[in-house]
């Protein structure tokens, strides 16, 4: 006689889908396709996995990684989730994906802080920078530049530019230039411009004493060279 699954077994395996998630989320600007990429997730992180790849995500979805990849980014830049880093027990750096923004929208009785000031161009405009879509953590960081450090959207705009101007389009460089402005007080787009005019001119006399420099050991080590030679 075939063994039958147990009742226990059935109701060990289920997972609890908030009543207000799926009541809500079309105010939250979350589609259908959203949602379901959010139970996903949801559902791997009750199976111990707290950062699902998006192949894994899509061996249980009805679209590809490529496009689960684009669900991921767009559900970042929408501060529906967040990517956190955490330390193991064994002290090691792990990377999870974190739901509690969602839940603060769906719950929290009153909001826990302001919404940031919000430009939907931000992440189009470095996408035609870098030239490529960003990573899920690169729209992390330009999040935690508007949320945590409170960065305006112009300013981060204008510490673009400057990275582009400077040959260093790395994310690394845009976040010394905006700590640095922070630190001086810039405040708006032109003391902005006006600092990085400053510094691409002060740039300039040693970027030449530099080559200078550079010329003379090279033809230092000629000479060299040809007097062993001698």
């Amino acid at each position: 006689m075939a063994k039958y699954q147990s009742f226990q077994d059935i109701l060990d395996n289920q997972m609890v889908v908030p009543k207000q998630l799926l009541m809500n989320y079309q105010k939250l600007n979350i589609n259908e396709t959203d949602l379901v990429v959010i139970l996903q997730i949801h559902r791997f992180r009750s199976d111990g996995n707290n950062f699902p790849t998006p192949e894994e995500l899509a061996d249980h979805l009805s679209i590809s990684s490529q496009e689960c990849s684009q669900v991921l980014r767009s559900l970042i830049q929408k501060r529906i989730m967040t990517i956190e880093q955490n330390h193991n027990e064994d002290k090691v750096l792990n990377e999870c994906y974190s739901l509690e923004p969602l839940w603060e929208k769906l719950f929290a009785a009153t909001p826990a802080r302001k919404e940031p000031s919000y430009d939907e161009n931000i992440f189009p405009l470095f996408e035609q920078e870098f030239g490529r879509p960003l990573s899920p953590f690169e729209i992390e960081t330009i999040n935690i530049w508007l949320d945590e450090e409170e960065q305006a959207p112009a300013l981060i705009k204008a510490a673009l530019r400057e990275a582009v101007l400077m040959s260093k389009l790395n994310f690394k460089y845009i976040d010394r230039i905006l700590r640095e402005w922070k630190r001086k007080g810039v405040r708006t787009v032109e003391q902005a411009r006006e600092q990085g005019k400053q510094f691409r001119q002060a740039q300039q006399p040693a970027k030449a004493q530099q080559q200078l420099e550079s010329k003379k050991r090279d033809i230092s080590l000629y000479y060299n060279w040809l007097e062993e030679d001698s």
